[in-house]
């Protein structure tokens, strides 16, 4: 699959998160507090939880339900109840629009 339009880097937030569905795979966007956009796999992994509604701190993203906190970079968890990952998405900005291939996931 190519990448695909997500939306433009104006309909983004600063340090708030975005849900979007790129390829079937529902992410959460972030444009950091540097000026630096992520795309995190939207799904808590401990429970059916969408983390664009969560809170966005320094270069993590906390899911509201249970407070577990993933890195924006790596996806890790970095609280519990979560202990598995989230699935990190190379993000590609073109001429103020953002990009991304939902088969590309960024190595841990």
């Amino acid at each position: 699959m190519a990448q695909e339009k997500v939306c433009s880097v104006s309909e983004l937030t600063l340090n708030t998160a975005k849900r979007v569905i790129v390829g079937g795979i529902p992410m959460a966007l972030v444009l950091d507090s540097a000026g630096d956009i992520h795309a995190i796999g939207d799904t808590c992994t401990h429970g059916d939880i969408s983390l664009s509604e969560g809170f966005v701190e320094d270069d993590t993203l906390e899911c509201w339900a249970h407070g577990s906190k993933f890195e924006l970079r790596t996806g890790k968890p970095l609280t519990l109840p979560a202990y598995e990952p989230v699935p990190v998405f190379t993000v590609v900005t073109i001429d103020g629009d953002i990009y991304i291939d939902p088969t590309l996931t960024k190595e841990i």
